[in-house]
């Protein structure tokens, strides 16, 4: 499969692949010494997972601008929630289509989130059913009123125009509003200001 992927991304303009490994330990090594600009990682490795890999390439100064792209075999994954926590800017299926990938790569390198409505929907409804915790989401004092709305609409899987319509104000505006709460919250894409708003109990997932 990675030979694959591999393949696949070489053959494409702009795009240059600098290694691979078969274990999350080589993985984070190989991504600590190269600092790409995008890792697809495996959310289970042998030796370590893709979520611990994840959670160390964002927390070490040195490779923390890496976005990671979460590869899983399936659509409802239940680590796919703790992925994003642990930082990743999204994920992908691991037979998503060869036109998909390399649409998705380029959506991570503009700085975009790998996670479209319809997924966070999904994603939210079946296993971010838990309890908030705040000590772990702290910063929602920091945020307005307005913010706190625009964060809440997003993380129900709303577009910028479909929040813009619910609060009635231009498109333009509640980008503003999403960028400001992200500002605050040191959330580094849309996916973990989605996590923030679970986490904070701003929203809560449906249980049934």
């Amino acid at each position: 499969m990675r030979a694959g992927f591999r393949a696949l991304l070489d053959a494409e303009d702009g795009i240059e692949v600098v290694g691979e490994a078969a274990d999350g330990e080589r993985g984070l090594a190989l991504v600590r010494a190269q600092v790409p600009d995008i890792a697809l990682i495996d959310v289970q490795m042998p030796v370590m997972t893709g979520i611990e890999a994840t959670r160390r390439i964002a927390a070490d100064p040195a490779p923390a601008a890496v976005r990671v792209v979460i590869l899983t075999n399936y659509a409802l994954d239940e680590y796919v929630f703790e992925a994003l926590r642990a930082g990743a800017s999204g994920f992908l299926l691991k037979d998503t289509e060869p036109a998909d990938l390399l649409q998705a790569i380029e959506v991570v390198a503009r700085g975009g989130a790998l996670l479209s409505p319809s997924v966070t929907r999904t994603l939210v409804g079946e296993f971010v059913a838990r309890p908030p915790d705040r000590a772990t989401a702290p910063g929602l004092e920091t945020l307005t009123p307005r913010e706190r709305e625009v964060t809440a609409l997003a993380a129900r899987g709303l577009t910028n125009e479909e929040i813009a319509a619910h609060m009635v104000i231009s498109p333009f505006t509640a980008k503003t509003h999403i960028s400001h709460a992200m500002t605050k919250l040191g959330a580094r894409d849309r996916a973990q200001l989605v996590v923030f708003a679970y986490e904070s109990g701003l929203v809560r997932a449906r249980t049934a």
